[in-house]
C-alpha cells in the first residue's frame, strides 16, 4: 500500500518522441503510417518504462514460473513480425487480472490473472495477444496520444483516486493509465493472437477460452471487489469471442496445433499467491491485516474493500460512502502539523478536530469541509494516527447532506486502528492456489467455506475453473481452488 512513485522520465521521453515524426511501414499491416517514433526511441522509452515498473509495482517472487512465462513469450515474440525488438516477459505481484504491454517489447503479466487460466494455450492466447499490440504498433501509437494530450503517467491527488470518477476501488495499475485500445486495436491484437498461438503449436482456441473467461468476470464484477482491470483497458471481451471463434476456424484450415499442456501449467500456478499478499496487508472479510506493518483494522461490515498500492479503500454498496487508509509521506513537525498539512493540501478545512489516543497510539482525529470531483460538497472524519515512526491516515469521505449519518460509522472504524504483537503478525498467512478433485456432491459454495473460510466468494472459483457460476462442479474434475496458508 505505500505510494506509487510517478515513472516521470518515462514519460518525458515520450514527450520528446511526439514531436520527431516522420513515415514508417507498419510491421504487422505493410502499410505506410505517421511514425510518432523511432524504433530506437521505442526500446529506450519501453527500457526506462520496464525499470520502473519493476520498481512501482515489484516482481513476482518466483524464479521458475518465471523462466516459464519467459520461455513462451520469447518463443512467441521469435516469430511475430517483430523477432528482433529485446522482448522481455515478467509476472508482476499484484492481484489485480491484468495483462499489459509497453512500447518496445515489455510483456507483463499480473499473478492475478494466472488463476483465471485454464492451460498454457490460454496463457499464451494472453502473451500473443500482448505482442500483437506491440508488433502492430499500437502501443507506440496510444502512448504517444496520451502523453500528447497531457496525460502522462500520472495518478491523482492524495485520496482523490478512490472517489473520483474513474474510480474507486479496481487497483490502476501502470497498464491502465496509459495503455487504452479501441475495438479496431483489439480485433487485430486477437488475430495476431490466434496467428502466433498456431504458428508455435497451442491450440488457437486458447485466445478464445481466455476471452471466455474474461467476459464471465465482466457479468460478475458486479458480485466483485472492484473491477478487473484487464476489462479497463481493454474493451468488454463478449462481443469479440464470435469473431475470434471465426479466426480459429480459418487457422484450423493450415494447422494442426492443438497442444494446451494444461498440467504443466497446473504444476506452475500450483500455490501461487491468490488476492492480497502479506507484505502488502491481506483482506479477511471486513478486516484489513499487514503482517510487515504490525496492524489490523476493521472496515464497516458488508462493505466492499480493495487493496492496492496506493491505499486500501472500502465503499458502501449503493452509496457514495468511502472510508480510505494511506501512509503519509510526512515532512517533520507534529502530529498536528501534519494532519493540517495533508488535509490543507487536500483542500479540506477543519472544522473541529484534537489530539487523542487510540488503542495506545497517538493520533489527530477531526471532522473537515471540502469538495471532491464526482461527489461536490463533501465532509470527512479523519485520523492521522502515529504507529511506530509512520503516520496513516484513516478517513472517511461521504456527501456533506449525508455525512451526520454516516460519521457514526466511520468513527468506530477509526476506533479499530490497533497494533499487532510480532507473533500475531507472524500468523498472517495469504490465500494460494491448490489443486482439488472434485467429489460427489461438492458445490462451489461447499468448496469455498471448507478451503478458505469464505474469503473467495463461489462464483469466483466457478470461473476460475472454466464454469458458469451457475454450474455445480463435476465429480472428479480436477480444480483450481484456493486455501489459507
Amino acid at each position: 500500500m505505500p505510494a506509487m512513485p510517478l515513472p516521470r522520465r518515462a514519460a518525458a521521453l515520450a514527450s520528446a518522441a511526439f514531436l520527431l515524426t516522420a513515415c514508417a511501414t507498419n510491421p504487422v499491416s505493410g502499410k505506410r503510417e505517421l511514425a510518432l517514433m523511432s524504433e530506437a526511441q521505442e526500446i529506450q522509452l519501453g527500457r526506462q518504462a520496464d525499470a520502473e515498473i519493476r520498481q512501482t509495482m515489484g516482481v513476482y517472487n518466483d524464479p521458475e514460473l518465471q523462466r516459464y512465462v519467459q520461455q513462451i513469450g520469447l518463443r512467441l515474440a521469435k516469430s511475430s513480425e517483430r523477432p528482433n525488438l529485446p522482448w522481455s516477459f515478467a509476472v508482476i505481484d499484484s492481484p489485480a487480472i491484468n495483462a499489459f504491454a509497453v512500447p518496445g517489447g515489455f510483456i507483463y503479466l499480473t499473478r492475478g490473472i494466472l488463476p483465471f487460466l485454464d492451460d498454457e494455450a490460454e496463457l499464451a492466447g494472453v502473451l500473443s495477444h500482448e505482442i500483437g499490440h506491440v508488433t502492430a504498433r499500437h502501443t507506440v501509437q496510444q502512448y504517444s496520444r496520451q502523453t500528447a494530450a497531457g496525460l502522462g503517467l500520472g495518478v491523482l491527488g492524495i485520496f482523490i483516486p478512490a472517489v473520483g470518477q474513474a474510480a474507486p476501488i479496481a487497483e490502476a495499475g501502470l497498464g491502465a493509465l496509459f495503455l487504452k485500445y479501441g475495438r479496431d486495436d483489439e480485433r487485430e491484437a486477437d488475430r495476431l493472437g490466434v496467428t502466433y498461438n498456431a504458428r508455435n503449436g497451442w491450440d488457437p482456441a486458447g485466445v478464445a477460452g481466455m476471452l471466455t473467461t474474461l467476459s464471465r468476470l465482466d457479468e460478475a464484477s458486479g458480485e466483485r471487489r472492484g473491477v478487473p482491470n484487464w476489462l479497463s483497458t481493454h474493451p468488454a471481451p463478449a462481443d469479440r469471442v464470435q469473431e475470434v471463434q471465426a479466426l480459429i476456424a480459418e487457422a484450423r484450415k493450415t494447422t494442426t496445433a492443438t497442444a494446451t499442456n494444461a498440467q504443466a501449467f497446473l504444476q506452475q500456478i500450483d500455490g501461487i499467491v491468490f488476492g492480497d499478499s502479506p507484505e502488502k496487508g491481506v483482506v479477511r472479510g471486513a478486516d484489513f491485516l499487514h503482517r510487515d506493518l504490525r496492524f489490523a483494522m476493521r472496515f464497516p461490515e458488508g462493505w466492499d474493500v480493495s487493496n492496492t498500492d496506493a491505499q486500501v479503500a472500502a465503499k458502501r454498496p449503493n452509496a457514495e460512502h468511502y472510508v480510505i487508509l494511506e501512509l503519509v509521506q510526512a515532512q517533520g513537525g507534529s502530529l498536528e502539523q501534519v494532519a493540517q498539512q495533508q488535509m490543507a493540501k487536500a483542500a479540506f478545512q477543519l472544522v473541529e478536530g484534537s489530539r487523542t489516543r487510540i488503542n495506545g497510539l497517538d493520533a489527530v482525529v477531526g471532522t473537515y469541509r471540502g469538495t471532491l470531483q464526482g461527489m461536490g460538497q463533501a465532509g470527512a472524519r479523519a485520523a492521522h494516527i502515529l504507529h511506530g515512526d509512520r503516520v496513516y491516515l484513516l478517513v472517511g469521505l461521504a456527501p456533506a447532506a449525508q455525512f451526520n449519518a454516516a460519521v457514526g460509522t466511520f468513527n468506530q472504524t477509526i476506533g479499530s486502528f490497533r497494533p499487532l504483537t510480532a507473533a500475531q503478525a507472524e500468523a498472517i498467512r495469504p490465500n494460494r492456489v491448490d489443486l482439488y478433485t472434485a467429489r460427489s456432491g461438492d458445490s462451489w459454495q461447499s468448496i469455498s467455506s471448507r478451503a478458505s473460510e469464505g474469503n473467495v466468494k463461489p462464483s469466483t472459483l466457478a470461473i476460475m475453473n472454466d464454469y458458469e457460476p451457475s454450474q455445480p462442479p463435476r465429480a472428479g474434475d480436477r480444480l483450481k481452488i484456493v486455501v489459507i496458508g
